[in-house]
C-alpha cells in the first residue's frame, strides 16, 4: 500500500507568480537552479529511486542537502514522494509528468556539454564528471 504525504505541498501558480520572475528561464532557474537538483532528476529519469540510491548515485551530496532538495522538488511539484506501509517504512522518489518534461531540456544540456568536452572544453577548462556532474 503506497501511503502519499501532504507534508510538502505543491506550490500554487499564484505562490510562483509571487516571486516576480519577469522571463521564464528565471523562473524555471528558480525550480531546478538549486546546487544538486538538475543532478537528482538526472538520476530520476532512469526511475523510481530510494534515497539510499541517490546518495550512492551523487557522491558529494550530504543526506541532509539530499532530503532538502527532494522536499523543494517535491513541494514545486516536479517528484513525488511515496511511502510504502511496510516495515521498515519504504519511502520512494518518482517524477511527476511535470518533472518529466524537464527530460528533453536537460538531454540537450548533456549534448551540448558532451560536444564542447570532445572539443577540448570550453573557457574553463577541461571538466569531469565529479565537478560537473
Amino acid at each position: 500500500m503506497v501511503e502519499n504525504t501532504e507534508k510538502a505541498r505543491p506550490l500554487g501558480a499564484q505562490e510562483i507568480a509571487c516571486w516576480d520572475v519577469r522571463n521564464p528561464i528565471e523562473f524555471i532557474w528558480g525550480l531546478v537552479g538549486q546546487k544538486w537538483s538538475v543532478l537528482i532528476l538526472r538520476e530520476l529519469f532512469e526511475g523510481t529511486r530510494r534515497p539510499r540510491e541517490l546518495l550512492e548515485a551523487l557522491p558529494g551530496i550530504s543526506s541532509k542537502t539530499l532530503m532538502v532538495r527532494l522536499k523543494e522538488l517535491e513541494r514545486y511539484g516536479l517528484l513525488e514522494r511515496r511511502v510504502y506501509a511496510e516495515v521498515p517504512p519504504r519511502v520512494e522518489y518518482c517524477l511527476t509528468p511535470k518533472g518529466e518534461e524537464l527530460k528533453p531540456v536537460l538531454v540537450a544540456l548533456k549534448q551540448v556539454g558532451e560536444r564542447w568536452l570532445e572539443d577540448g572544453g570550453c573557457a574553463l577548462g577541461s571538466v569531469g564528471r565529479s565537478q560537473a556532474g
